[in-house]
């Protein structure tokens, strides 16, 4: 497996568990608090996997660069995401169909369940160290 396959395997299955936490997150919102319930957990939901997404995409693209581009990448991506981040959940915060215990949990949940993804995905991912590396034959004794 390469590093490739193993970040599309995270978009891949943070897509479902988006699925997922939307359909039992919003209807628990919607038991709970009713349509502000459910839209809470729809915007808690979205937040956490578009910058999810954010970070596997970014890796995706910075997989085809030099080391210092790859950087310079991740490290904008993630900088773009905390700025964006803190943004939205100021303009969100006041809106009148939020409730703010859902979106939290919401938001919570899916985050914690995106970092198991990732470290499930990396860990059975069994990429070596180095990868794409022809070693030289091994000397011949004589």
């Amino acid at each position: 497996m390469n590093a490739r396959s193993i970040f599309t395997k995270i978009l891949t299955y943070t897509g479902l568990l988006a699925l997922a936490i939307a359909v039992v997150g919003g209807g628990v919102g919607w038991l709970t608090a009713g349509s502000d319930g459910l839209w809470s957990a729809l915007v808690g939901v979205a937040l956490a996997i578009v910058f999810a997404g954010i970070t596997a995409g970014s890796m995706l693209i910075a997989i085809r660069f030099r080391l210092a581009a790859f950087f310079g990448i991740v490290m904008g991506a993630w900088l773009l995401k905390i700025v964006v981040f803190v943004v939205l959940l100021v303009l969100v915060r006041d809106q009148p169909f939020v409730d703010d215990v859902v979106l939290f949990l919401a938001l919570v949940v899916s985050i914690v369940g995106t970092l198991v993804i990732d470290a499930l995905v990396v860990v059975r991912g069994r990429l070596p160290h180095v990868s794409d590396v022809t070693l030289p034959e091994a000397p011949v004794d004589r």
